[in-house]
């Protein structure tokens, strides 16, 4: 039988379902605060909020996931802060905003300070390529709640972000005949480990593979920092669209606008996911849970495909024409619908 991401436990569109639910009740806070204008509160890559003389705040929490288990097997911890901050600052990056300021949350089994230690260094290096200050944080030990064998954590983090005046990036003016421009990722980034795990169960973490190398390795390289090209694309360029691939991968391009996304010249499966989906992953299942060698896209008239190509190329990342924004709704890949 298939693997499948609901079959290892998360029922993506049952989450989503839910969410859908609960949004009359998220909602109905948004008038709470007098002078306050929420102008995207749900569904978004980030929240958004008026300020005086025109400008939003974009705030957005975000965590590392079950990439944490992998950490503690491998007994390697400086690596997920990166993830941690680049979650977080892709996700605001999404609607024009600058991130300006950093908290994180730590909740652990046990006070370990060389861990903690990594752990934060990972932080202060994401931090700084990402150019965010840490302002803050909350530490919290919890051995009745995690466990009191061994060194088991969660790690989650919130940015704030500023637009300027007329600065949104909301996918309103995505047109069909844009290009979607995909920005390449280092690896499995903080998405589908649920999946990737029982997957690779018949693996060792230490085992090397031919074409991914130490597979523990592989499964710890850092998410990607897109935040600063994609701002500077922003800045420079003609932007309809910013999307940050991650869970879902693209079948949540239509967040942007609810329109039809076209996919058909992704780059070559990276091999950490050609693995994945050689132990029973149907492509369908791949494309709807991890990034696929895809890990920030931009969506633009065609006449800026070289101008965004320059700008994250600069930072040493290559970009690819993928797709087209088509009129039919929906996502496709390769020819099959995936959303």
């Amino acid at each position: 039988m298939a693997l499948t991401y609901k079959g290892a436990g998360v029922d993506v569109d049952g989450i989503n379902r839910s969410l859908d639910a609960l949004k009359g009740l998220i909602t109905s806070t948004h008038g709470l605060r007098k002078g306050v204008r929420v102008v995207d509160g749900f569904g978004h890559y980030a929240g958004l909020v008026g300020a005086p003389g025109g400008s939003m705040i974009a705030t957005h929490t975000d965590g590392v996931g079950t990439k944490t288990l992998i950490a503690g097997m491998m007994g390697r911890y400086d690596t997920v802060g990166i993830d941690c901050i680049a979650m977080n600052v892709n996700d605001v990056a999404c609607v024009g905003a600058t991130p300006i300021s950093f908290v994180d949350y730590i909740a652990a089994s046990a006070n370990d300070e060389g861990i903690l230690r990594e752990i934060i260094g990972g932080l202060v290096a994401g931090a700084a390529e990402a150019r965010v200050p840490l302002v803050g944080g909350e530490t919290a030990i919890m051995p009745d709640m995690f466990g009191r064998d061994g060194f088991t954590f969660d790690l989650a983090g919130t940015v704030v972000g500023t637009i300027p005046a007329g600065g949104a990036i909301l996918g309103d003016a995505i047109t069909p005949g844009d290009v979607i421009l995909g920005a390449e990722s280092t690896g499995l980034h903080s998405n589908g480990y649920t999946l990737a795990r029982r997957a690779l169960s018949g693996y060792s973490l230490e085992e090397s593979v031919e074409g991914v190398g130490v597979l523990g390795e592989a499964l710890l390289r850092p998410t990607a920092i897109y935040s600063e090209p994609a701002l500077e694309c922003a800045e420079r360029c003609t932007v309809h669209g910013l999307a940050h691939i991650t869970g879902g991968s693209f079948a949540k391009l239509p967040r942007l606008k609810d329109v039809g996304y076209e996919i058909d010249s992704l780059p070559d499966v990276p091999p950490i996911m050609r693995l994945i989906r050689e132990q029973g992953v149907s492509d369908a299942e791949m494309y709807k849970t991890f990034n696929m060698g895809i890990g920030f896209c931009v969506v633009a008239p065609e006449g800026q495909i070289s101008a965004v190509s320059d700008i994250f190329g600069r930072r040493g990342t290559a970009v690819h024409e993928i797709g087209r924004v088509v009129p039919d709704k929906g996502v496709y890949v390769n020819s099959q619908r995936i959303a």
